[in-house]
């Protein structure tokens, strides 16, 4: 799956228009490198989100093409 698709499905990122300007702008990195909207997410996979308030690091448990809003939470797990 796309990462620009995974931050919108996972609810990471509200909209994938959103998730498409932060990849262009570098503020994704999957396993510490710069990620374009069209790389592909593994499972395993560890992806960080630059906020502009902090830092949201990750690692991709599941990949589904839909989820409900309660079991997006179960498509990874927030590293500390």
């Amino acid at each position: 799956m796309r990462i620009d698709k995974f931050l919108k499905v996972s609810r990471i990122l509200k909209r994938r228009t959103v998730a498409q300007e932060a990849c262009s702008e570098e503020k994704v990195m999957i396993n510490g490198k710069a990620a374009k909207p069209s790389t592909a997410v593994k499972l395993g996979d560890v992806v960080e989100v630059l906020y502009s308030t902090g830092t949201l690091k990750f690692r991709v448990l599941n990949i589904k093409e839909t989820v409900k809003k309660d079991e997006a939470s179960s498509l990874y797990e927030v590293i500390l």
